[in-house]
């Protein structure tokens, strides 16, 4: 569970992995509240294994625009709008 927000259109789609970035599925999104409201969204996911997992997501809004995966540089480290990678591991 989560949310997403965009500042330029409403919220279109949200994106997991559960392989670091490798391959994507598509999250249930909440009914929107408004157009440039944050967006809440869900996704069930299961570990058929026990290892390490490192989970991303990433948003698009209805401009297109999509969340990099990697940090683009930028000299005052303004540009911080990554998918952030979170390391899980399951026993």
């Amino acid at each position: 569970m989560g949310r997403a927000w965009s500042g330029r259109a409403a919220i279109k789609e949200v994106d997991l992995s559960v392989d670091g970035g490798a391959t994507w599925d598509s999250a249930d999104l909440a009914a929107r509240q408004d157009v440039y409201a944050w967006q809440s969204w869900r996704y069930q996911w299961r570990a058929s294994v026990a290892g390490t997992y490192e989970l991303l997501c990433r948003a698009r809004d209805e401009t297109g625009e999509v969340q990099p995966v990697e940090q683009h540089w930028t000299a005052r480290g303004m540009g911080n709008n990554m998918a952030q990678r979170v390391p899980v591991q399951v026993i």
